[in-house]
């Protein structure tokens, strides 16, 4: 397939995407959240392209050379293509960096860094989203990343965690909590790669390197291996998943608003929301 036919078909399968999941509309202020990788930037650069009210935001985890690369390279295509960048991170948000808090709560309560940088940069985004007056949060999440979730808290014995997956997420509508939605959800991460070196986006192509060894990695390793040998299991995986989604909403679902964290007012399941957990154990 030449490079030309492959752009036409990667492009109209997220704007299927977006169009059946009703992801977004034209009076829509979407923030992505950007990570600098190849995802969220082919997020952004779509978007964009497609004609829609973009941001970026890029929460900087202060990984050393990783962090500031990505950094470096979202400002360039973001000036490039005439888009707003907004950058904060973890210190000014929460008043610790990424590692002094991993480094503190991984020796006290054998918390992971991945779990720690996945709630802190959720309550971020939606917060930051929220005072930029977005109507959307757009992220990077593909139908690899989606796989591996499901896989995730079915061995952790714990389903409703997936309440809120697909492509639209989130069940409950309230002022406090922006939507999220993934236009990449049915792309593999393959495509998404063959699409960003095409397209000659500056981006480095390295994993986190806090993600290596974790539960994630794991489970990455292991679908790969099945799909090598089942094409196409992480697809399926999805499209059965998808198929039961409606019972788990309805089983485990929230069906009032949310509280609201007793701390900091966001959103939240509990009295206290995830992040103010872990900032009062920082504590």
């Amino acid at each position: 397939m030449s490079d030309k036919k492959f752009i036409k078909l990667f492009e109209n399968k997220v704007k299927k995407t977006i169009k059946d999941y009703k992801l977004a509309e034209k009076n829509d202020k979407i923030i992505v959240a950007c990570s600098g990788g190849k995802d969220s930037t082919t997020v952004l650069y779509l978007l964009k392209k497609f004609g829609y009210d973009v941001e970026a935001i890029f929460v900087d985890l202060k990984i050393k050379s990783y962090s500031e690369k990505n950094l470096e390279n979202i400002r360039f295509f973001c000036k490039k293509n005439k888009i707003k960048l907004h950058v904060t991170t973890f210190e000014k948000e929460f008043g610790h960096s990424l590692c002094k808090i991993k480094s503190v709560l991984g020796s006290k309560y054998g918390m992971k860094s991945c779990s720690i940088c996945g709630v802190l940069r959720r309550y971020i985004l939606n917060k930051k989203a929220r005072e930029l007056g977005a109507t959307k949060i757009a992220t990077g999440h593909n139908i690899d990343d989606e796989a591996q979730t499901i896989i995730m808290n079915i061995l952790k014995g714990d389903i409703k965690l997936s309440v809120n997956f697909g492509p639209k997420t989130g069940i409950v509508h309230d002022k406090k909590f922006v939507q999220r939605i993934k236009p990449l959800y049915f792309c593999e991460e393959s495509m998404i790669r063959k699409y960003s070196e095409i397209m000659k986006f500056p981006v480095i192509y390295e994993r986190c390197p806090c993600g290596y060894g974790s539960f994630r990695s794991d489970i990455r390793k292991m679908l790969n291996n099945l799909e090598s040998k089942h094409p196409k299991i992480k697809k399926k995986i999805v499209m059965n998943f998808l198929k039961i989604l409606p019972k788990i909403r309805e089983r485990y679902g929230i069906r009032n608003k949310p509280m609201y964290c007793e701390i900091c007012g966001e959103p939240s399941r509990n009295k206290i929301c995830g992040a103010c957990e872990i900032i009062r154990k920082m504590e």
